[in-house]
């Protein structure tokens, strides 16, 4: 069979659906599995050897549907389910199963602090039920992340006090109110008694270069100078990782590295937690932590970010312990 998977965005959502590509393909050995995402995420997937093709959502929309018609895929499985994803099903008018995104339900906890969400199923769960009509299964061996040998970091083009161990510290995030505020993050670097690299977007590098003046020797501040793999791939190397509700948080978690997950107007309910897999699990004791304000009643406030905090406070980010946090870095540490 040849299928079209499909999944826009962004960097976690799509590094979340990775156990459904590889159960596809070592499941049903002889399906050619194609997929659809957008161009500016290419990265995240071009490495990815259980896929046999990539496409990319296009601005010329009809080139693109007569692209994907004279693919003749067979089935259309939807893990983005929203309206253009509609359209794109409607035109090819094959067969497809959609994801369920259980808004109602996020509408609910949101905008009434219900928590109606299932307990303890994880988004990957629900990728999985997806296909589970086509007879997969989670064979869990959790997420895949595949780094190309050349954008790997030579340990010369880090500082040579890390080149024996340090932290990795994802300062950026998508939107502001999944983001702790410069000041916290430099009592955290401040407090933190090891080498830290700071990670984030090009756009993230004045606030890293804020962090790093707290001591220049002990943080390095990485924002916007290596790629996507590159950033991925200095995850890989370090001891730990500490990141916001965002991409490199899930892709430290494909990579099997120890994470601290920090959550602010989200929350780990919306089920995007760090995830393993239960083979790994079953040897290892949990690999994460999640830090959050709980009994805070005006969270969660989004189901993906905002831009500023509706009240003015902030508290769900401002009132985060560091010292607690500087705890659990030390325990994660330790041989």
């Amino acid at each position: 069979m040849k299928f079209l998977i499909i999944r826009f965005s962004s960097i976690g959502d799509i590094v979340l659906t990775t156990p459904v590509v590889r159960c596809l393909k070592k499941q049903l050995p002889d399906c050619s599995i194609h997929y659809l995402i957008k161009p500016q995420f290419r990265a995240v997937m071009e490495h990815n050897p259980y896929i046999d093709h990539l496409h990319f959502l296009q601005n010329d929309w009809e080139q693109m549907i007569q692209e994907l018609k004279a693919e003749g895929f067979d089935q259309v499985i939807d893990l983005h389910h929203n309206l253009r994803t509609l359209r794109i099903k409607k035109a090819l008018q094959l067969p497809s199963v959609s994801f369920n995104k259980l808004n109602v339900e996020k509408f609910i906890f949101t905008s009434l602090k219900w928590n109606v969400m299932p307990k303890g199923v994880h988004i990957i769960d629900r990728y999985m039920e997806t296909v589970a009509p086509l007879g997969i299964y989670n064979d869990g061996e959790g997420m895949d992340y595949f780094i190309p040998a050349s954008e790997e970091v030579p340990l010369k083009d880090i500082p040579a006090s890390h080149a024996f161990g340090f932290i990795a510290i994802v300062i950026g995030a998508s939107f502001y109110t999944k983001k702790l505020p410069v000041y916290q993050l430099q009592e955290l670097c401040r407090k933190i008694n090891y080498p830290v690299i700071l990670l984030g977007a090009k756009e993230e590098f004045n606030e890293g270069e804020a962090i790093s003046n707290v001591d220049n020797i002990k943080i390095y501040n990485a924002c916007g100078k290596f790629s996507l793999n590159e950033s991925a791939d200095l995850v890989r190397k370090s001891k730990l990782v500490i990141a916001h509700d965002t991409g490199l948080m899930h892709i430290a978690a494909a990579l099997k590295k120890p994470v601290i997950a920090v959550w602010g107007s989200t929350t780990p309910s919306f089920g995007m937690v760090p995830y393993y897999g239960e083979k790994y699990l079953l040897n290892h004791a949990r690999p994460y932590d999640d830090v959050q304000v709980h009994k805070l009643w005006c969270r969660p406030c989004t189901k993906m970010g905002r831009h500023q905090c509706p009240l003015g406070h902030f508290k769900c980010m401002k009132k985060i312990d560091m010292d607690d946090m500087v705890r659990k870095v030390e325990i994660r540490l330790r041989p």
